[in-house]
């Protein structure tokens, strides 16, 4: 990978390629080109979304993951996040009758869960973003990260409020979903906001029994005297922070084909592929 990465840095290629992924996002998308930053890889995969998993399509840079909703593949995305590699964590999950090669990508202030269309493409993923993530906490001295929010359990899951168990979701009764726990959950067991800094500037919507315990941990801290100042990451200035829910827009379904006879990038490679 680092040998990837010194054969690319300052080449006219890898300007080439960041360029056409910022012209796919458009105005809607936050600059990628900074010195330094080589894009290694792109591809599709799964996202399980709360509504249900829909495609994404993923830039693997060599310091951070770029995501996005596909409106027309290789040429127009939209819902940009981005997310710096050192505050990822990984894990594999086993298959489920829906998706199969499936992994969590954890990070402080999003986890989520996305399947590749083979077991070799998901190796492949897993092999360069840990080898990327490791490269990137050997040059900081950063140590792996440890806190990581809550994944949403999507809203099929269940028919009933996961805290109560007694409400029963309909047309009426609306879900919602606790930012701690990422439990599926009534209105009247989430009434209670909390603030959580990592998360959001904001209070957020948090169940009856996580309020609770954060209430606990909060009264802990304040007499032991050992909350300390908030530290401002420098990795993770200059990207706004990703919402805790996905688009669940009926026009990211449809996915229009990129014309065989058309070249996305200069080098031609495939989308499924890493660069080298």
């Amino acid at each position: 990978m680092k040998e990837m990465v010194d054969h690319l840095v300052n080449t006219e290629i890898n300007s080439q390629r960041i360029a056409s992924v910022e012209n796919c996002f458009g105005a809607s998308g936050q600059p990628l080109a900074v010195p330094g930053r080589v894009l290694l890889g792109e591809g599709i995969l799964t996202k399980e979304c709360r509504k249900k998993p829909k495609p994404r399509v993923f830039f693997l840079f060599n310091d951070i993951l770029v995501y996005g909703s596909i409106v027309i593949n290789k040429r127009k995305y939209n819902s940009q996040h981005i997310i710096p590699l050192e505050d990822v964590t990984l894990e594999t999950l086993p298959d489920t009758l829906q998706m199969k090669n499936r992994w969590m990508i954890k990070t402080s202030k999003k986890s989520f869960v996305v399947s590749a269309a083979s077991l070799t493409e998901r190796k492949e993923w897993l092999s360069h973003l840990e080898e990327c993530i490791r490269h990137l906490l050997t040059k900081t001295g950063r140590q792996p990260s440890t806190e990581h929010a809550a994944p949403w359990i999507p809203d099929k899951a269940t028919d009933i409020c996961m805290r109560c168990t007694q409400t029963k979701f309909s047309t009426l009764t609306r879900r919602h979903h606790c930012r701690k726990c990422g439990f599926v959950v009534c209105g009247d067991c989430s009434r209670q906001r909390f603030l959580m800094p990592r998360l959001s500037p904001k209070p957020l919507r948090v169940c009856s029994l996580c309020y609770r315990q954060l209430m606990a941990e909060k009264k802990k801290e304040a007499e032991v005297d050992l909350r300390q100042p908030e530290q401002i990451d420098s990795s993770m200035t200059g990207y706004e922070p990703s919402s805790g829910e996905d688009s669940d827009k009926s026009d990211d379904d449809k996915v229009e084909r990129w014309p065989g006879d058309a070249e996305f990038y200069a080098s031609e490679v495939s989308w499924s592929s890493f660069h080298s």
